[in-house]
Protein backbone atom coordinates (compact mmCIF):
# COMPACT_ATOMS: atom_id res chain seq x y z
CA UNK A 1 0.00 0.00 0.00
CA UNK A 2 1.82 2.88 -1.03
CA UNK A 3 2.36 5.69 2.19
CA UNK A 4 0.38 9.01 0.82
CA UNK A 5 1.49 11.29 3.69
CA UNK A 6 5.08 12.18 1.99
CA UNK A 7 2.80 13.51 -1.08
CA UNK A 8 0.37 15.24 1.58
CA UNK A 9 2.97 17.08 3.44
CA UNK A 10 4.46 18.10 0.30
CA UNK A 11 1.47 19.63 -0.52
CA UNK A 12 1.08 21.30 2.98
CA UNK A 13 3.95 22.49 2.20
CA UNK A 14 3.49 24.73 -0.81
CA UNK A 15 -0.66 25.21 -0.23
CA UNK A 16 0.29 28.86 0.83
CA UNK A 17 2.09 29.28 -2.74
CA UNK A 18 -0.70 27.60 -4.22
CA UNK A 19 -3.69 29.94 -2.62
CA UNK A 20 -1.60 32.97 -3.73
CA UNK A 21 -1.10 32.27 -7.06
CA UNK A 22 -4.76 30.83 -7.38
CA UNK A 23 -6.17 34.51 -6.48
CA UNK A 24 -3.98 36.00 -8.72
CA UNK A 25 -5.49 34.14 -11.36
CA UNK A 26 -8.82 34.46 -9.77
CA UNK A 27 -8.60 37.93 -9.96
CA UNK A 28 -7.29 38.22 -13.54
CA UNK A 29 -9.84 35.82 -14.74
CA UNK A 30 -13.00 38.25 -12.76
CA UNK A 31 -11.02 41.35 -13.99
CA UNK A 32 -11.15 40.07 -17.94
CA UNK A 33 -14.86 39.47 -17.31
CA UNK A 34 -15.57 42.44 -15.51
CA UNK A 35 -14.08 44.93 -18.04
CA UNK A 36 -16.21 43.41 -20.68
CA UNK A 37 -19.61 43.51 -19.10
CA UNK A 38 -22.12 45.17 -21.11
CA UNK A 39 -22.32 48.49 -19.16
CA UNK A 40 -23.73 51.97 -20.20
CA UNK A 41 -21.02 53.40 -18.36
CA UNK A 42 -17.49 52.88 -19.82
CA UNK A 43 -15.77 53.72 -16.40
CA UNK A 44 -17.50 51.50 -14.23
CA UNK A 45 -16.36 47.95 -15.59
CA UNK A 46 -12.88 49.19 -14.52
CA UNK A 47 -13.36 50.54 -11.47
CA UNK A 48 -15.24 46.71 -10.40
CA UNK A 49 -12.68 45.03 -12.28
CA UNK A 50 -9.71 46.84 -10.50
CA UNK A 51 -11.81 46.25 -7.23
CA UNK A 52 -11.77 42.56 -7.92
CA UNK A 53 -8.62 42.23 -8.54
CA UNK A 54 -7.34 43.82 -5.40
CA UNK A 55 -9.63 42.00 -3.43
CA UNK A 56 -8.67 38.25 -5.17
CA UNK A 57 -4.94 38.97 -4.71
CA UNK A 58 -5.81 39.70 -1.17
CA UNK A 59 -7.75 36.82 -0.55
CA UNK A 60 -5.39 34.78 -1.70
CA UNK A 61 -2.78 35.65 0.34
CA UNK A 62 -4.79 35.37 3.62
CA UNK A 63 -5.96 32.06 2.72
CA UNK A 64 -2.49 30.81 1.71
CA UNK A 65 -1.20 32.50 5.08
CA UNK A 66 -4.03 30.37 7.19
CA UNK A 67 -2.73 27.07 5.38
CA UNK A 68 0.68 27.70 5.80
CA UNK A 69 2.29 24.74 8.29
CA UNK A 70 3.79 26.31 11.25
CA UNK A 71 6.83 24.98 12.74
CA UNK A 72 6.45 22.29 15.94
CA UNK A 73 8.79 23.14 18.10
CA UNK A 74 10.00 21.40 21.35
CA UNK A 75 11.08 23.62 23.02
CA UNK A 76 9.50 27.19 22.74
CA UNK A 77 10.98 30.29 24.68
CA UNK A 78 9.68 33.34 25.75
CA UNK A 79 10.54 36.75 26.12
CA UNK A 80 9.43 40.00 27.99
CA UNK A 81 9.58 42.71 24.54
CA UNK A 82 6.49 43.11 22.89
CA UNK A 83 6.14 41.68 19.07
CA UNK A 84 5.17 44.99 16.93
CA UNK A 85 3.61 44.50 13.20
CA UNK A 86 6.52 47.33 12.24
CA UNK A 87 8.94 45.19 13.02
CA UNK A 88 7.95 42.44 10.40
CA UNK A 89 6.47 44.56 7.41
CA UNK A 90 9.34 45.73 4.88
CA UNK A 91 10.90 48.78 6.23
CA UNK A 92 11.30 50.71 2.89
CA UNK A 93 8.12 49.68 0.94
CA UNK A 94 5.16 50.12 4.03
CA UNK A 95 5.82 53.71 4.61
CA UNK A 96 5.33 54.27 0.64
CA UNK A 97 2.15 51.88 0.31
CA UNK A 98 1.06 54.02 3.70
CA UNK A 99 1.57 57.15 1.69
CA UNK A 100 -0.36 55.66 -1.51
CA UNK A 101 -3.27 54.38 1.23
CA UNK A 102 -3.50 57.80 2.14
CA UNK A 103 -3.11 59.99 -0.96
CA UNK A 104 -5.93 57.35 -2.24
CA UNK A 105 -8.08 58.35 0.55
CA UNK A 106 -7.52 62.26 0.33
CA UNK A 107 -8.24 61.34 -3.26
CA UNK A 108 -11.51 60.27 -2.82
CA UNK A 109 -12.55 62.74 -0.13
CA UNK A 110 -11.43 65.40 -2.75
CA UNK A 111 -13.37 63.80 -5.47
CA UNK A 112 -16.42 63.27 -3.61
CA UNK A 113 -16.70 66.85 -2.33
CA UNK A 114 -15.56 68.28 -5.93
CA UNK A 115 -18.08 66.07 -8.49
CA UNK A 116 -21.10 67.20 -9.74
CA UNK A 117 -24.54 65.86 -7.83
CA UNK A 118 -26.16 65.60 -11.62
CA UNK A 119 -25.32 63.26 -13.15
CA UNK A 120 -24.68 60.96 -9.83
CA UNK A 121 -21.06 62.30 -9.33
CA UNK A 122 -19.89 61.05 -12.08
CA UNK A 123 -18.43 64.33 -13.26
CA UNK A 124 -16.67 67.65 -11.77
CA UNK A 125 -18.20 70.78 -13.40
CA UNK A 126 -16.27 73.77 -14.37
CA UNK A 127 -16.77 77.29 -15.92
CA UNK A 128 -15.53 76.80 -19.38
CA UNK A 129 -15.45 80.33 -21.82
CA UNK A 130 -18.62 81.44 -18.96
CA UNK A 131 -20.62 78.26 -19.69
CA UNK A 132 -20.57 75.34 -17.33
CA UNK A 133 -19.32 72.24 -18.69
CA UNK A 134 -18.60 68.70 -17.22
CA UNK A 135 -15.31 67.38 -17.30
CA UNK A 136 -15.01 63.18 -16.28
CA UNK A 137 -15.23 60.69 -15.26
CA UNK A 138 -14.28 61.82 -11.75
CA UNK A 139 -14.07 60.05 -8.88
CA UNK A 140 -16.78 60.88 -7.08
CA UNK A 141 -19.13 58.96 -5.15
CA UNK A 142 -20.34 56.74 -8.09
CA UNK A 143 -16.95 55.37 -8.65
CA UNK A 144 -15.06 56.00 -5.87
CA UNK A 145 -17.98 54.66 -3.15
CA UNK A 146 -16.66 51.00 -3.94
CA UNK A 147 -13.08 51.87 -4.45
CA UNK A 148 -13.40 53.15 -0.80
CA UNK A 149 -15.26 50.01 0.32
CA UNK A 150 -13.13 47.65 -0.88
CA UNK A 151 -9.81 49.79 0.66
CA UNK A 152 -11.64 49.78 4.04
CA UNK A 153 -11.91 45.98 3.87
CA UNK A 154 -9.02 45.42 2.33
CA UNK A 155 -6.87 47.10 4.82
CA UNK A 156 -8.79 46.05 8.19
CA UNK A 157 -8.69 41.85 6.88
CA UNK A 158 -4.17 43.10 6.07
CA UNK A 159 -4.15 44.52 10.06
CA UNK A 160 -6.12 41.51 11.90
CA UNK A 161 -3.53 39.07 9.32
CA UNK A 162 -0.63 40.93 10.26
CA UNK A 163 -1.07 41.02 14.28
CA UNK A 164 -2.24 36.90 14.27
CA UNK A 165 1.51 36.78 12.58
CA UNK A 166 3.05 39.32 14.83
CA UNK A 167 1.89 37.56 17.43
CA UNK A 168 1.64 33.73 16.65
CA UNK A 169 3.83 31.22 16.49
CA UNK A 170 6.41 30.66 13.60
CA UNK A 171 10.13 31.48 13.64
CA UNK A 172 11.46 34.93 12.84
CA UNK A 173 12.26 34.19 8.70
CA UNK A 174 8.90 32.53 8.17
CA UNK A 175 6.96 35.39 9.96
CA UNK A 176 8.69 38.20 8.02
CA UNK A 177 7.69 36.42 4.74
CA UNK A 178 4.31 36.05 5.80
CA UNK A 179 4.15 39.25 6.48
CA UNK A 180 5.53 40.65 3.36
CA UNK A 181 3.28 38.92 1.38
CA UNK A 182 0.03 39.99 2.97
CA UNK A 183 1.63 43.77 3.06
CA UNK A 184 2.26 42.68 -0.87
CA UNK A 185 -1.44 41.82 -1.79
CA UNK A 186 -2.73 44.91 0.28
CA UNK A 187 -0.23 46.88 -2.03
CA UNK A 188 -1.74 45.38 -5.10
CA UNK A 189 -5.25 46.53 -4.06
CA UNK A 190 -3.85 50.05 -2.92
CA UNK A 191 -1.44 50.93 -5.67
CA UNK A 192 -4.37 49.65 -8.35
CA UNK A 193 -6.35 51.81 -7.16
CA UNK A 194 -4.17 54.80 -7.18
CA UNK A 195 -3.75 54.34 -10.55
CA UNK A 196 -7.05 54.11 -11.46
CA UNK A 197 -7.87 57.28 -9.84
CA UNK A 198 -5.25 59.09 -11.42
CA UNK A 199 -6.03 57.92 -14.82
CA UNK A 200 -9.37 58.86 -13.86
CA UNK A 201 -8.25 62.62 -13.22
CA UNK A 202 -5.90 62.93 -15.52
CA UNK A 203 -8.41 62.06 -18.17
CA UNK A 204 -10.73 64.30 -16.95
CA UNK A 205 -8.61 67.47 -16.53
CA UNK A 206 -6.87 67.23 -19.81
CA UNK A 207 -10.06 66.31 -22.17
CA UNK A 208 -10.40 70.26 -23.16
CA UNK A 209 -8.87 73.32 -22.28
CA UNK A 210 -11.37 73.84 -19.26
CA UNK A 211 -9.34 73.06 -16.69
CA UNK A 212 -7.89 76.36 -16.28
CA UNK A 213 -4.43 76.63 -13.99
CA UNK A 214 -5.89 74.80 -11.51
CA UNK A 215 -6.34 71.70 -13.49
CA UNK A 216 -2.57 71.81 -14.60
CA UNK A 217 -1.25 71.75 -10.92
CA UNK A 218 -3.76 69.35 -10.25
CA UNK A 219 -1.60 66.77 -12.72
CA UNK A 220 1.46 68.40 -12.43
CA UNK A 221 0.97 66.73 -8.42
CA UNK A 222 -0.74 63.31 -9.30
CA UNK A 223 1.70 61.91 -12.20
CA UNK A 224 4.56 61.63 -9.48
CA UNK A 225 2.15 59.89 -7.91
CA UNK A 226 0.80 57.37 -10.65
CA UNK A 227 4.46 56.46 -11.25
CA UNK A 228 5.11 55.29 -7.87
CA UNK A 229 2.31 53.83 -8.11
CA UNK A 230 3.53 51.79 -11.15
CA UNK A 231 6.79 50.82 -9.09
CA UNK A 232 4.78 49.68 -5.67
CA UNK A 233 2.74 48.23 -8.38
CA UNK A 234 5.37 45.76 -9.65
CA UNK A 235 7.29 45.13 -6.05
CA UNK A 236 3.76 43.93 -4.86
CA UNK A 237 3.13 41.49 -7.67
CA UNK A 238 6.24 40.11 -7.16
CA UNK A 239 6.29 39.80 -3.61
CA UNK A 240 2.85 38.00 -3.86
CA UNK A 241 3.65 35.78 -6.07
CA UNK A 242 7.56 34.81 -4.21
CA UNK A 243 7.72 36.49 -0.78
CA UNK A 244 11.04 36.33 0.89
CA UNK A 245 11.43 38.84 3.41
CA UNK A 246 15.17 40.28 3.39
CA UNK A 247 17.59 39.69 6.63
CA UNK A 248 18.13 42.69 9.03
CA UNK A 249 19.18 43.58 12.41
CA UNK A 250 15.82 43.40 13.71
CA UNK A 251 16.12 39.00 13.92
CA UNK A 252 18.64 40.19 16.22
CA UNK A 253 17.51 42.38 18.72
CA UNK A 254 15.29 39.36 21.11
CA UNK A 255 11.63 40.62 19.94
CA UNK A 256 10.90 37.96 17.86
CA UNK A 257 11.48 34.90 20.18
CA UNK A 258 8.08 32.72 20.26
CA UNK A 259 6.06 32.82 22.96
Amino acid sequence: MLDTVPLQSRFLEHADHYARWSGLAIGIVAAQQLVTMDSGDITMPFVFAITAFGLCAVGGVLLGDALTLRPQEAVRTASLAPRLVRAHVPPRMAPLLLLQAASLATLLVIGAATASSDPAGRVITVTCEGMPASLGPWPGLYYGGPMFAALAVGTSACVWALRRIAHGPGDDQQRRNRAWAITGAWGLLVSSQVLLVVLMIFVALTENACAGPLGAATIVVICPLGLLSLFTFGWSLITVVAPRAVYDEAADDGTFDDE
